[in-house]
């Protein structure tokens, strides 16, 4: 009998050992799950609006949690007469269209400022510039002195630069038409009427489209 207790008291505790594993391991599931459910609640970085560094600046990376959806770059269907490669800005509802093959375009979500309501029609993009010097126009000037006036010099690119990372310089007829597709260090009044400057995108989205449009690319305003 005392055999057969003892025999019976192992069996007890082996069990009690394979029940406390079970539990270990379901504890572990769990550890591991709690972090995939918040990535779930808290989506990872947009990897195409991550940071960036090239040779002169640093790009800082965007919080696309707080850019509409619509804004973020994607290619997307539009049927246009006009051939790849042209650059098409909609000023009105604030996108900025690099056509492309197959009734296809790359989609650009921009911040529109009063300066660029100032041209419609074709323009070419007569040059180009990374992280380019700005100078407040006279109208930005008279409008708002306290803010504009000490920059009538002009201000050295980088970071802190209104014109962003990259800026393409639209000319037509040979003349520059003022007119400016830049980037922003303020990402987020993209999507946005704001009270100055030309055409702005964010400066990854910049990037991307100076990389891909070289000079001489037909624009068109509309």
């Amino acid at each position: 009998m005392r055999l057969s207790e003892k025999s019976r008291a192992l069996s007890a505790f082996l069990i009690g050992l394979a029940v406390t594993g079970c539990t270990a391991t379901a504890t572990t599931s769990t550890a591991v799950t709690q972090p995939l459910e918040r990535q779930q609640r808290h989506p990872a970085p947009n990897p195409a609006y991550a940071a960036q560094s090239d040779d002169r600046f640093p790009v800082a990376a965007i919080d696309t949690s707080k850019v509409d959806p619509k804004n973020l770059r994607q290619q997307v269907s539009y049927p246009t007469p006009y051939p790849a490669g042209t650059i098409v800005v909609d000023t009105k509802n604030r996108f900025v269209y690099l056509v492309q093959e197959g009734g296809r375009a790359m989609r650009y979500g921009v911040g529109v400022g009063r300066e660029g309501l100032e041209f419609t029609g074709t323009a070419n993009v007569g040059w180009k510039q990374e992280w380019p010097r700005w100078t407040p126009t006279q109208n930005m000037i008279a409008r708002q002195p306290e803010r504009y006036a000490r920059w009538a010099g002009g201000m050295e690119g980088g970071p802190s630069n209104p014109l962003g990372a990259r800026a393409l310089y639209l000319f037509k007829d040979g003349k520059d038409t003022l007119f400016r597709i830049h980037g922003t260090n303020e990402p987020h009044t993209i999507g946005q009427a704001v009270s100055s400057g030309c055409i702005r995108m964010m400066n990854q989205d910049v990037i991307d489209l100076y990389r891909r449009a070289p000079s001489g690319s037909k624009v068109v305003v509309i």
